[in-house]
């Protein structure tokens, strides 16, 4: 593990990759601003909050993290399941919101740093592809319907989608005009932007980064016009719900106060955050960084997590993860190291310091425009076809998650997730694919006697098996073996070939033993063949070797060609 991280960068630091790295740092900036406002408003914290929790953790994940081009802080999904845990924490304890979004930060930070230190980088392999992107897509559908009540200009309130929907039809009668005039023209006009806008300035002749570069300035483009509308035309006095009055400078450094009723309430989502925070870091941090052939290291992942989520919780912030869309922008604005991240840092910390009056009449339908669009891209449902089309399993995964997450909340979809994902990986080993194999003619080659044509024996079942052997699947083995000894009564001698089994737990080591004793009573000699060097060696410290009635070949040629010929009889006679 690299416990400092950023000491293989900052060695060769240069000018040039300071020119490359302050330039990504400015186009970040212009679009970090006013997405740390809206993903404040949709965790539930005061606006500067969002720009508090962009700034030190920022500066944490560069020193602690692995990956170049990472962007850190607030994102969707992690501010929707903030919102979730504190509300419901306040709700219970009568705590502080915000302080109990700050506790929220410590306690993820605990976490993500204990399993860093643990190297418990692999749990990210725990979550399929499938049931990750359920989530995300349903938690994006969330996220949108929550942030309509903004649009609208009316109260609502749900965590589900029977909630929320149950309880904007309830209020859609109260919709102010002015308010909807204002959601309706940010959300066309960045909708728009991000269709189109690249590709008319790429027509006009534009190039393709500048017109890139230009097209992520459009939510502060929108953020400047609706500012100027609702001062120009007294918007607030019309009903237009706006910010207000955002404290200007950065906060005080320190730890929220201990209160254990309130952890109590919070740790089970510290836990759900930081899972769900690492992977989606982690996948974002391995694709950019495979692309420029840089190496992101799991385990220290998490200490880089850890430390931006304790940064965060230092300078009054909220949970804080690596986000897609903002990590995209910094690797294709040309980031080439976290040093661009810093000075992202740098510019949040002025804009929180002398930027802040302006944001006074700012609308928060604009901040929910700037939300719905971006959370829009993170719902894919032709996945679920997709997923359907290729794998029944993988499908029922994505569409369980996607429909508990909708009915039973985001927390409620994390678990389902989590256990799924596991479910699938037993259900997918419990039975593994087990192939009778013959050798294909002139070669020294086996291959499954259903797909080829191959040379096989009367009394020789070669069995291939396609899967380490454990307690999920240590029962079907013996029934495979069983049904071949069952259904060929000329049987003598049953091979089973190992070259795909990496692991033999105890129970498949039980499996095995049991197996040699049912053939040896049946007078058939039981063989091992292709057994990998580390299996081999776990298997010489148990009692299976000793007590094999058969023999252990190197390779499945010569298991075949030595029992065809009686060379390598069995030891039931011994």
């Amino acid at each position: 593990m690299q416990w400092f991280p950023a000491a293989q960068w900052l060695r060769g630091y240069n000018r040039s990759l300071f020119t490359a790295d302050f330039i990504a740092a400015i186009i970040v900036t212009i679009m970090l601003i006013p997405q740390s406002l809206a993903y404040a408003m949709l965790a539930g914290v005061p606006p500067e909050v969002g720009l508090y929790a962009s700034v030190l953790p920022l500066v944490a994940y560069a020193l602690f993290g692995t990956s170049r081009t990472l962007s850190v802080g607030p994102v969707a999904v992690v501010s929707l399941m903030t919102a979730s845990a504190v509300s419901d924490a306040v709700a219970v304890t009568g705590a502080d919101y915000h302080q109990a979004a700050i506790l929220l930060a410590l306690l993820s930070a605990a976490m993500l740093i204990g399993m860093g230190l643990l190297r418990f980088g692999f749990l990210a392999n725990f979550l399929s592809h499938p049931v990750v992107s359920g989530f995300i897509s349903a938690s994006g559908i969330i996220i949108a319907l929550s942030q309509l009540k903004h649009v609208l200009g009316i109260s609502a309130h749900g965590e589900t989608l029977i909630e929320l929907g149950e309880s904007l039809l309830a209020h859609v009668a109260q919709t102010n005009g002015y308010t909807l005039g204002v959601g309706v023209f940010a959300l066309l006009f960045l909708a728009w932007c991000r269709t189109y806008l690249g590709v008319s300035l790429v027509r006009m002749g534009c190039s393709k980064d500048l017109a890139s570069t230009l097209t992520k300035t459009a939510p502060v483009i929108s953020i400047a016009a609706t500012i100027a509308l609702a001062y120009g035309f007294d918007l607030a006095d019309r009903g237009v719900a706006i910010v207000g009055a955002v404290p200007s400078g950065l906060p005080s450094l320190g730890l929220p106060a201990f209160d254990w009723r309130l952890i109590e309430q919070l740790w089970p989502s510290a836990l759900l955050i930081s899972i769900i925070g690492y992977v989606e870091s982690i996948s974002v941090g391995r694709t950019l960084g495979a692309k420029r052939r840089q190496r992101v290291h799991s385990d220290q992942e998490l200490i880089g997590l850890g430390s931006a989520n304790l940064a965060s919780a230092l300078s009054s912030g909220f949970p804080v993860t690596g986000g897609f869309s903002r990590s995209v922008v910094n690797f294709d604005a040309g980031a080439q190291t976290p040093a661009a991240s810093i000075m992202t840092a740098l510019g949040i910390a002025l804009a929180a310091m002398f930027l802040t009056p302006v944001l006074f009449y700012l609308p928060k339908a604009t901040l929910a425009a700037t939300i719905i669009v971006a959370v829009m891209s993170l719902v894919d449902l032709g996945l679920l076809k997709r997923a359907w089309s290729y794998s029944k399993s993988d499908g029922l995964a994505l569409a369980g998650t996607i429909v508990i997450t909708l009915l039973a909340g985001v927390e409620a979809g994390v678990v389902t997730g989590v256990a799924l994902s596991i479910f699938l990986h037993l259900y997918h080993t419990s039975k593994p694919h087990v192939a009778i194999v013959g050798e294909v003619p002139g070669t020294q080659h086996f291959r499954n006697v259903n797909r080829h044509k191959v040379i096989t024996a009367p009394t020789i079942c070669s069995i291939r098996i396609d899967e380490s052997l454990y307690f999920p699947n240590a029962a079907y083995l013996e029934d495979v073996v069983y049904a071949q000894v069952a259904k060929n009564p000329e049987l003598k001698h049953v091979v089973l070939m190992c070259s795909a089994v990496n692991v033999i737990d105890l129970s498949a080591l039980e499996a095995l033993e049991m197996i040699n004793e049912r053939l040896t009573e049946l007078g058939i000699g039981l063989h091992l063949s292709e057994v990998k060097g580390p299996v081999m060696d776990a298997l010489e410290r148990s009692h299976l070797l000793h007590a094999l009635n058969g023999h252990v070949y190197l390779s499945q040629h010569e298991a075949f060609t030595q029992l065809q010929s009686g060379a390598g009889a069995s030891r039931l006679g011994d």
